[in-house]
C-alpha cells in the first residue's frame, strides 16, 4: 500500500469504525507495513498488500511506542 492509495480513505478499524493511518515498514518501531488506530492504540498488519482487519489480528501498542508514533503522524 502507499499513502496515496484511495483504499485508505474507506478502510476503517473493525472495533471503532474510525480511520486508520498507514505505517511504512521503513520507519523505526514498525517491523512490517501496518495500519494504526491511534484512538485505541491498535496496529493491524498488512500482509502481501492485504490489510488484516479482523479484531483478533490487531495488536495493542505500548504507551511509549504510541507516543512516538503520534509524533511521526503529526504534520
Amino acid at each position: 500500500m502507499n499513502p496515496e492509495d484511495p483504499l485508505l480513505k474507506i478502510l476503517a478499524c473493525p472495533l471503532d469504525k474510525g480511520p486508520l493511518h498507514l505505517l511504512a515498514a521503513e520507519e523505526p518501531l514498525v517491523p512490517e507495513e501496518s495500519l494504526y488506530n491511534p484512538r485505541l492504540r491498535r496496529r493491524y498488519p498488512v500482509l502481501d498488500g492485504i490489510p488484516q482487519l479482523r479484531p483478533s489480528s490487531g495488536e495493542q501498542v505500548p504507551e511509549e511506542e504510541h507516543e512516538q508514533l503520534l509524533k511521526r503522524m503529526s504534520p
